[in-house]
């Protein structure tokens, strides 16, 4: 029997390059992708095959499928891991900026969706893991473009699933909390670089400062539970449509559901001082 085939983007660190490594000793062919070959060179070496893949660049996304569905003719699991938070000021992000982060985090994963549908349908069988946050089902200040990405990958999949249940497919939200990865200071250094000078700076400094120092903790979660969660996911006869873990995760749901609006923004600017 042949194997079965995972198609991951994002796969150069974090998350991503765990979750290669993860599906690939359950056995998985796995084909890890994303911008930066050099930096999947490691996990090459492991056995997870790597790809070249701009979730912003249709030709790439098309050439990237393509080449799967023809070495292997399947995909039975794509995991939709690319992607990034940039954190700043609403007055104060560029209109392309939130275009980009809008490309990347939404727009590029629902394409590379629509790309793996006809083999799946075909197949009448597949996983499609879109790899979504806390952050599509709580807000923080500072973070409105990023969370508006998060909050639409939650309704897109939602959608989604109810579409393509009828043809065997599984759709999973995986929503981590947070994670031990480079996100959190590449989110902060953004946030300074945009609003820590103007009208914003007291603010945004404070926030900045608290996402350094929360992801250089050893408190939060590490990338492998993600991984492992995604592999439970995987393995799953009938896989649940949410997962919600890592640090912090559940209580910052359960508490925005329970709180007037009001509250949970005070609760949350007192927190990230």
């Amino acid at each position: 029997m042949a194997k079965k085939v995972a198609l991951i983007t994002g796969a150069s660190s974090g998350i991503g390059k765990d979750t290669a490594l993860v599906l690939k000793d359950m056995g998985y062919k796995v084909y890890g992708a994303a911008r930066r070959m050099d930096k999947m060179k490691d996990i090459e070496q492991k056995g997870v095959s790597i790809m070249s893949l701009d979730v912003t660049d249709e030709e790439s996304m098309i050439a990237c499928v393509d080449s799967v569905v023809k070495k292997e003719g399947r995909i039975d699991v794509l995991v939709n891991n690319a992607g990034y938070g940039f954190y700043g000021a609403i007055e104060d992000v560029p209109m392309e900026e939130a275009r980009k982060q809008l490309d990347v985090n939404l727009f590029g994963l629902a394409r590379m969706t629509q790309l793996v549908l006809p083999t799946m349908r075909k197949q009448h069988a597949g996983k499609i893991i879109n790899i979504s946050s806390m952050a599509g089902r709580v807000c923080t200040p500072f973070g409105a473009w990023y969370h508006a990405t998060k909050y639409a990958v939650e309704g897109f999949s939602d959608c989604l699933r109810m579409e393509v249940e009828p043809f065997g497919i599984d759709v999973v939200l995986i929503e981590p909390g947070a994670i031990k990865t480079d996100w959190g200071i590449i989110a902060a250094n953004h946030l300074q670089e945009v609003s820590a000078k103007g009208a914003y700076k007291k603010q945004a400094n404070r926030v900045a400062n608290y996402f350094k120092k929360a992801y250089t903790s050893n408190s939060i979660s590490k990338p492998e539970l993600i991984s492992n969660t995604i592999a439970r996911a995987v393995r799953a006869k009938k896989p649940k449509t949410r997962y919600l873990v890592g640090y912090g995760a559940k209580l910052s749901v359960f508490s925005k559901h329970i709180l007037s609006d009001r509250m949970y923004d005070k609760i949350i600017k007192k927190v990230m001082r």
